[in-house]
């Protein structure tokens, strides 16, 4: 049994990025743990909260509800604020992961590591995929954590491929589907850093297909139903939702250039 440790900005983003990666590991047999940086308070605030509930409440509950669908053993959080989008005052606030110390917010992630004896840890592309101040931060964090863990896991980067996602757009407006009103769909404009999103296929090294697990995929993005995202993901037919969030990529420093078709935990 391998163990796998993904750290996560924010509850949903498992959901969106790995949960068919998570997925297939469970199913394998391996130990998932899910590792939350933030908690997600400045998500959408939900209409039904009831007396008492906070959106932190909220989303734990929906991200306990996700790993309950992935087959995740444990959930963990590393007890920072959301830092916002870039620019956001919040970015700078006095719990704001996007402000915290690098060593000390990678220490409480390699105690996880130590604890688990993890032999993977997972985070994302140097610029987070989109730029989004505590994405980015995670990339930091993660490296950091394992260098500082007893022992050294292999370190995966979650990403997006940048030319996969420029075809889809291309096919998408050649078929009329993505005219003034889906220029969001084009990855090589700025994103939330002004950097284009995700990386270039050149860059990968894993393509792992999750649309054996999608009906699982969709589920765990359902869970985190207060979130406005999560509305227009769901709000695709299922085909072309599958072409959309059917694969996951990640980058694996050290490893030959040229992606592979498999899972890094079991084919790796």
């Amino acid at each position: 049994m391998t163990t796998i440790v993904l750290l996560h900005a924010h509850p949903d983003d498992e959901a969106s990025q790995t949960a068919g990666t998570m997925r297939l590991a469970a199913d394998a047999g391996h130990r998932v743990v899910c590792v939350y940086a933030t908690d997600g308070d400045h998500g959408t605030v939900p209409a039904d909260l009831v007396e008492g509930e906070t959106v932190v409440d909220r989303r734990r509950a929906e991200a306990a509800a996700s790993a309950e669908v992935l087959g995740t053993a444990r959930v963990a959080w590393l007890g920072y604020a959301d830092s916002g989008m870039t620019g956001w005052e919040q970015n700078v606030g006095e719990r704001a992961f996007h402000a915290a110390d690098t060593d000390e917010a990678a220490g409480r992630l390699a105690a996880i590591l130590d604890e688990e004896d993890a032999d993977v840890v997972v985070g994302y592309d140097w610029h987070g995929g989109y730029g989004h101040p505590d994405h980015v931060k995670v990339h930091h964090v993660v490296h950091r954590a394992a260098d500082l863990a007893a022992r050294r896991p292999r370190l995966l980067q979650a990403t997006m491929n940048r030319d996969a996602m420029r075809r889809l757009y291309l096919a998408a407006k050649e078929a009329g589907l993505a005219g003034e009103e889906g220029q969001d769909w084009d990855p090589d404009l700025p994103a939330d850093d002004g950097n284009p999103i995700g990386s270039p296929e050149s860059d990968l090294h894993w393509h792992v297909d999750v649309r054996p697990v999608m009906a699982a995929k969709r589920t765990a993005l359902a869970a985190h139903a207060s979130q406005e995202d999560v509305g227009w993901m769901l709000g695709m037919p299922e085909e072309q939702f599958a072409m959309v969030f059917g694969d996951e990529w990640y980058i694996e420093e050290g490893r030959p250039a040229g992606v592979v078709d498999g899972h890094p935990l079991l084919d790796g």
